[in-house]
């Protein structure tokens, strides 16, 4: 069965992204003993990327040349126009997550689909009991403001299934999201 997971790097308060959208923050911890690893082991699972239009919208603004994604179908979810990155498999689509969902999972092929954020889109996709899986990378900075981790109307609760320390103070956790009655679902 297809899962949706959330894998993301956040600050230790909680943010993906700080006041101005930037991410230099993330840049100081780049390369860290295991980063390589854990990434390619986690996209060698992966068979689609879900995105919200300021995750799509700083992509763009901020690629210099291939795009990361190629021979994956990205959804973007968005309530605007935007304009298409030569070459990438991209689909825009409005609406809820839960009428797109079903076309997202199947477009991953048996395999798993990324969930990539921002914390708007995560948050719906907790909200409506989509997600799966996170897999949070914590940075030992506090960024005080900016994008939180999760945007959501409701609560969530989480297990545990992995703990990992890097060097550096780098924090991997591991959890899986639990589903309210319901909310299960067969793709």
């Amino acid at each position: 069965m297809t899962q949706f997971r959330y894998f993301v790097a956040a600050s230790a308060d909680g943010y993906i992204a700080d006041e101005n959208d930037r991410l230099d923050w993330l840049t100081d911890f780049e390369g860290f003993a295991g980063q390589a690893e854990s990434h390619e082991s986690f996209r060698a699972e992966i068979g689609a990327i879900v995105m919200g239009a300021n995750t799509y919208s700083w992509l763009l603004n901020e690629l210099r040349g291939q795009w990361p994604y190629e021979g994956l179908p990205v959804w973007v979810f968005t309530h605007r126009e935007l304009a298409a990155y030569p070459g990438a498999d991209l689909t825009f689509v409005r609406g809820d997550v839960t009428e797109w969902a079903p076309d997202v999972a199947r477009s991953a092929d048996g395999k798993d689909v990324w969930v990539i954020g921002g914390g708007s889109v995560a948050g719906q996709f907790v909200d409506e009991g989509l997600l799966d899986e996170i897999l949070l990378y914590t940075m030992p900075v506090l960024l005080g403001g900016g994008r939180s981790l999760f945007a959501m109307r409701g609560r969530a609760t989480l297990t545990p299934t992995l703990g990992r320390d890097y060097p550096g103070g780098i924090r991997e956790t591991r959890y899986t999201v639990a589903k309210a009655p319901g909310q299960q679902r067969e793709y």
